[in-house]
C-alpha cells in the first residue's frame, strides 16, 4: 500500500462559508498515482467540517439555515468564559463532523452522481488546514 498527504489551507473571507474542494480533492489523488483505495479528507480545526452531499445553491442555504437553528450564535454558552466568542462553531462542527472517506476505483473519486466534497467552516477569517490522505495501490 502507497500513501500521499497533501495540505490545503484556507482563509475564508466570512465567517461560515462552505466550499466544494472536490477538484481539490481529485488533483491530490491525480499527484498520488493511486488507482485503488480510499481519500481521508480531514478539518484540522474543531470549528470547521468536512461533508459529502449535493453541489446545490438552495440545498446550501437550507444546511445553513438547519444548523443556525440547531446551533445559533448564543453569548451565554459556556465556552465564551474562556475568551473566545465561537461556541456555535464547535457545536456546528459536531452536526457535520469533520472528516470523511471517499473510495477510490480505476484512478477516480468514486461518488455518486450529484456527490462533491466540502469544506464548511463555521469560524472563519483565520488561517484553517485540512489533510488529504491518499491510500492504496
Amino acid at each position: 500500500m502507497r500513501a500521499h498527504t497533501e495540505y490545503l489551507t484556507f482563509r475564508t473571507p466570512k465567517l461560515r462559508e462552505f466550499l466544494n474542494i472536490t477538484p481539490k480533492v481529485q488533483s491530490a489523488l491525480q499527484a498520488s498515482g493511486i488507482q485503488e483505495g480510499m481519500i481521508l479528507v480531514s478539518a484540522m480545526h474543531i470549528t470547521a467540517g468536512v461533508w459529502v452531499n449535493d453541489a446545490e445553491d438552495g440545498l446550501l442555504a437550507d444546511m445553513d439555515d438547519w444548523l443556525e437553528q440547531l446551533a445559533p450564535f448564543n453569548k451565554n454558552y459556556r465556552h465564551h468564559a474562556t475568551g473566545e466568542t465561537n461556541g456555535d462553531a464547535h457545536l456546528k462542527s459536531l452536526l457535520v463532523h469533520h472528516q470523511v472517506i471517499v473510495p477510490v476505483t480505476a484512478g477516480k473519486l468514486d461518488l455518486g452522481p450529484w456527490q462533491q466534497v466540502y469544506y464548511a467552516e463555521f469560524d472563519g477569517r483565520r488561517a484553517k488546514r485540512v489533510i488529504i490522505k491518499v491510500m492504496g495501490e
